[in-house]
């Protein structure tokens, strides 16, 4: 009797010891897991590595079990685990190769490299007057924003009258903060003069809440263009064809000739210069919510933002012709005719192509005395050459 007594205490003190060990090593790799998890999460892993990190803790956790109760031996853990590894080792790699391919294909809406336009750079690619320009600034400099497309050419307009100095692009006297930014800016009345296509509805909205007048002074024009990868078969759409694509009516390529192909319909983000040009084109249509993408944001926060475009061969994107054109410079894309017109500087000149607009200098009441000089200049012989040579039409073509 002593004996059994004997093993049953035993018996209570292994189950008490393996309850203590599991509860330990429980804790033990759930720490190293939320660790994992966090750690994940801020790096933008929300989608796939912080679920597999999870997985993969809960994993160890029940192995951690299985070994120290015994509930399976030999063979058959060792196939429970190598199935285990094997499936997380194979969903890494569908991953990785997945996000490989999607990478693979260009942004044509990237960041470009806009040192290369600075005014005062040796080798800038930023375009001059062959004679001194009629206007000099030397002081109380207006300070100018605007939209990446159009910064090679205020550049241009800075580097004929204002001092030949250091102009931080992000931060000086000549900035380029992109179309939505610059506006607010102008609007909070933190720039002088903002170069951009005309404001949105919610940019008119938010400068009558702060009683600001905006006033836009046309300076050239530019096509607003389509475009596709250069795989793609399509080479010309009408207007009511582009408006159906980004309403959601047609939704595939083979109804406007193509091939049997679902279209990817990129939009750009709201209050860009692109953005509202699509939303003027389409008029009273509805559009269609825009693809989106998980971004990392401040403090490793993860937002939702309207996917960048990328050339897949279903895929349509939308800019102006010339960032797409001279700043870009994708080979891999390929501009469509509209109405059966291609945008080019002679369609735009002659108002062949449908789809063209004036961009403009837009002030907001700004007090700097220097403001409707340089407009002025602007528009006259040799601002206006500058337009050309840049690669815009004047606005007096």
């Amino acid at each position: 009797m002593k004996q059994i007594n004997k093993g049953v205490e035993l018996l209570n003190t292994s189950m008490v010891t393996k309850v203590i060990s599991v509860i330990f090593l429980t804790g033990l790799f759930g720490f190293f897991g939320f660790i994992g998890v966090v750690f994940s999460a801020l790096m933008g892993g929300v989608k796939f590595y912080t679920p597999l990190i999870a997985i993969v803790t809960v994993g160890i956790i029940l192995y951690s079990i299985v070994r120290i109760f015994n509930i399976l031996q030999g063979k058959k853990l060792k196939i429970a685990v190598i199935s285990f590894v094997g499936l997380c080792v194979l969903a890494i790699g569908g991953y990785e190769i997945t996000n490989a391919y999607h990478n693979s294909f260009g942004i044509v809406n990237a960041e470009v490299n806009l040192y290369q336009y600075h005014p005062f750079y040796e080798n800038s690619k930023v375009v001059t007057l062959s004679e001194p320009a009629s206007l000099k600034l030397e002081k109380e400099l207006p300070i100018l924003d605007g939209a990446t497309a159009l910064y090679p050419l205020y550049s241009a307009f800075v580097r004929a009258t204002y001092p030949n100095k250091e102009y931080e692009i992000y931060q000086s006297e000549v900035m380029s903060s992109k179309t939505g930014e610059a506006y607010t800016k102008l609007i909070n009345g933190h720039v002088d003069i903002i170069f951009a296509a005309g404001p949105s509805d919610r940019q008119l909205r938010a400068a009558e809440q702060k009683v600001v007048e905006l006033k836009l002074t046309p300076i050239g024009r530019e096509a607003f263009v389509f475009f596709v990868s250069s795989k793609n078969t399509v080479e010309s759409l009408t207007i009511d064809q582009i408006q159906s694509i980004y309403t959601g009516e047609i939704t595939n390529w083979n109804q406007l000739g193509g091939k049997i192909d679902s279209i990817r319909a990129f939009q750009r983000p709201a209050d860009s210069g692109s953005q509202t040009a699509l939303e003027n084109l389409m008029g009273e249509k509805p559009l269609m919510k825009p693809p989106t993408e998980d971004i990392v944001s401040g403090m490793g926060g993860i937002i939702s933002e309207t996917s960048s475009y990328r050339n897949y061969k279903n895929a349509i994107g939308y800019s102006f012709r010339f960032f797409s054109t001279e700043m870009v410079q994708n080979g891999e894309i390929r501009h469509l005719k509209i109405n059966g017109v291609f945008p080019d500087k002679e369609t735009i000149r002659s108002g062949e192509y449908p789809i063209s607009s004036e961009f403009y200098a837009i002030t907001a009441g700004s007090d700097n005395p220097h403001i409707d000089a340089f407009i002025e200049w602007i528009l006259s012989e040799q601002g206006q050459y500058l337009v050309e040579a840049t690669g815009y039409i004047p606005v007096g073509d």
